[in-house]
């Protein structure tokens, strides 16, 4: 008997990583999917650009999180803020926990690179990058994840990433984005300029694969997936998927009323809004409070990039700040108000929606406070934007030296 129940555990224990392992190979899709996203919503004078920025995010955070992160954001705790720093994570037993953080810590990276497309010099933006995977998302990952973070002392629920991942991705893209600047010929006389993208169905495309990450995002991390945790997966997932359904409707008909049709780029950040807006309750949420996160979401997202284009002048091209941060610290303020165990529409009272703020300030805080600061630096010492001449004739002829769609008629003979 006791074999059997040892065998059982086995199996169970390879199943889980099994599991982890898929869902982080369904994560790192996501690179596809943002690579994608700000390609088709940017111009396409900069489309190497773009494809390099997001396949160097992987590649530096993959290292970058190896060589430290993992360290800072899982390892003992020091003073509820950070964890116990070691250089090149090589616990045999852990690899499958590193791979799957390694994807999330890159999603946070690249988050920003759509921000502050067509304008931004390569260079700065890979050491950006490095920072951001090896002490920023990090140190605020610690907090919450690691289990003795203060935030997690302090009952804060983030169980997938709005906040940890996405607001941070998404506040370190506002500061970045408003430091670098507008693009050249975005707003004349106070008044903004639309700059159409070079391909709306690359941006669908990348919207879809996001959203088949998303699965794997948010049912990866219950981090198991035998006995119990088949039944908490496939909860997740169904949350997960209404979520971004309802925020794509809400999207549509909102700007269908507002603008008089149905705006297509709009609709697409409002699926993503709503994904992004469960992501922090996906298992704490009931089928119908993840379509009330969704709807909320999908309505939000509209008019905060609106509201960051014509009010902030803040230039955004692919509306990563009111996707990401936005639509990420909404989401998490609605666990408490969602959450069928403590939200204060389920009998819970405000202690839960207090802990909610606390994390989303907190954390919010930190990302704004820390990207200024290492912005700043970049900026005084390597600068952060291409010249004039660079900008207008494309970033991928005068950062890498060719053209992603060359003329073939200048090569025939």
């Amino acid at each position: 008997m006791e074999e059997v129940v040892k065998g059982i555990a086995d199996i169970n224990g390879v199943l889980d990583i099994m599991w982890i392992l898929i869902a982080g190979a369904l994560v790192f899709f996501m690179q596809a999917g943002f690579t994608l996203v700000e390609t088709g919503f940017t111009r396409s004078k900069n489309t190497i650009n773009i494809i390099m920025k997001n396949l160097m995010d992987f590649c530096i955070g993959s290292v970058g999180f190896w060589l430290i992160g993992y360290a800072l954001m899982y390892g003992d705790d020091i003073s509820s803020f950070i964890g116990t720093p070691s250089l090149f994570f090589n616990d045999a037993g852990e690899m499958h926990n590193l791979f799957f953080q390694t994807v999330f810590c890159a999603t946070a990276a690249t988050i920003v690179s759509g921000a502050i497309a067509e304008r931004t010099k390569f260079t700065t933006y890979l050491v950006f990058s490095l920072l951001m995977t090896v002490l920023i998302y990090p140190i605020s990952g610690h907090w919450v994840w690691q289990g003795d973070g203060w935030l997690t002392d302090l009952g804060f629920i983030d169980f997938a990433g709005s906040t940890v991942v996405h607001s941070v991705g998404g506040w370190a893209a506002l500061v970045a984005a408003a430091m670098v600047g507008p693009r050249i010929g975005k707003y004349t006389n106070g008044k903004s300029n639309a700059i159409p993208g070079h391909s709306i169905l690359f941006g669908a495309l990348g919207v879809f694969i996001l959203w088949i990450g998303w699965y794997g995002f948010n049912g990866g991390s219950e981090l198991a997936i035998s006995g119990d945790s088949a039944a908490h997966v496939s909860n997740i997932i169904i949350t997960t998927n209404l979520a971004g359904a309802a925020g794509g409707l809400a999207a549509m008909f909102f700007t269908w009323i507002k603008y008089g049709k149905p705006d297509a780029s709009m609709t697409l950040n409002g699926v993503l809004a709503g994904l992004v807006g469960v992501t922090a309750g996906c298992a704490a949420v009931d089928n119908f409070g993840a379509m009330a996160i969704g709807i909320i979401c999908g309505i939000i997202v509209v008019l905060s990039i609106e509201f960051v284009d014509k009010k902030l002048k803040v230039d955004d091209p692919v509306g990563a700040v009111s996707v990401h941060g936005v639509c990420g610290a909404i989401g998490t303020l609605c666990v408490g108000l969602f959450a069928t165990d403590g939200g204060l529409f389920y009998g819970g009272g405000f202690g839960q929606l207090g802990a909610q703020a606390a994390g989303v300030f907190g954390i919010g805080l930190w990302a704004i406070v820390a990207s200024f600061i290492v912005l700043f630096i970049l900026k005084k010492t390597m600068g952060l934007r291409v010249s004039e001449k660079e900008e207008i004739e494309g970033l991928d002829i005068h950062e890498h030296g060719m053209e992603a769609y060359p003329d073939f008629r200048l090569n025939e003979h």
